[in-house]
């Protein structure tokens, strides 16, 4: 089993940038999958970025492509999200998810096993 926690969340102006942090602990010496996903209140979970294990493939929802990016540092056992140019529309709690495995995972989050707690981002217009 894996853990995984959410940090880097907050208060930005739009236009501005944050970067989200998925650290894990527990048996992360087995492949694992990353998505991010987000949920903003009264609507249903999107999908926003996903990467492989080996983070050589990655996926990337058109609503945010070409200003997010996913990444991941298995060193640090850590998969971040950098968000640039926010809109307010991106206000949402961001939630990371790790699916076991080798291959990019699923833009479904109902195939994932794991989940961490969520962080909220909140962009001010």
């Amino acid at each position: 089993q894996v853990q995984l926690v959410e940090s880097g969340g907050g208060l930005v102006q739009a236009g501005g940038s944050l970067r989200l942090s998925c650290a894990a602990s527990g048996r992360t010496f087995s492949p694992y999958g990353v998505g991010w996903f987000r949920q903003a209140p009264g609507k249903e979970r999107e999908f926003v970025a996903a990467i492989s294990w080996s983070g050589t493939t990655t996926s990337v929802a058109n609503s945010v492509k070409g200003r997010f990016t996913i990444s991941r540092d298995n060193a640090k056992i850590t998969v971040y999200l950098q968000m640039n140019s926010l809109e307010p529309e991106d206000t949402a709690v961001y939630y990371c998810a790790g699916k076991s495995g080798s291959v990019l995972p699923s833009t479904s989050g109902r195939l994932y096993d794991y989940w961490g707690q969520g962080t909220q981002v909140t962009v001010s217009s």
